[in-house]
């Protein structure tokens, strides 16, 4: 496979459409939280500001600044962002990370669409903005609960 063929399987329509559909871009005006994340290898930022109730995420802002695989990953994190917990978005992003580095199996549900990312295990260089959204999301989510 050539080198074009690969950034096109890379960069398929489904993670453009992602991209460019991200749900909660708008920043919460009261958030109990807010991290920001950078990524140092390509420059890619994330800000997440979250509200917790009962131990889950009720309400959830993100401003992301990345490339469109790191646009993907924060726009399927935040279909399904609120309601979650710690623990379900932690899981998550490690079976996200298992995909991408240890040949692990696609993530289960609610975040299976998460799949569409595996071209991206080739392409180390990419696995950190990725990550990214959901980074930032943990570490708010920690520190919502310290400040608490």
């Amino acid at each position: 496979m050539s080198g074009n063929d690969d950034l096109i399987k890379l960069y398929s329509q489904r993670i453009l459409a992602l991209a460019a559909g991200i749900p909660l871009t708008e920043r919460l005006e009261e958030p109990r939280s807010t991290v920001r994340k950078r990524s140092p290898l390509c420059g890619s930022t994330v800000t997440v500001d979250l509200r917790l109730e009962e131990g889950r995420i009720a309400a959830f802002g993100q401003d992301v600044k990345a490339c469109a695989l790191g646009q993907a990953s924060a726009s399927v994190l935040g279909r399904h962002v609120i309601g979650a917990s710690r623990a379900e978005i932690a899981a998550a992003r490690d079976q996200l990370h298992a995909m991408l580095t240890a040949g692990g199996p696609e993530p289960g549900e609610p975040f299976a669409e998460l799949a569409v990312l595996m071209p991206a295990r080739d392409y180390r260089n990419r696995h950190a903005s990725i990550l990214l959204a959901w980074d930032a999301t943990l570490a708010a989510f920690d520190e919502a609960v310290a400040a608490a």
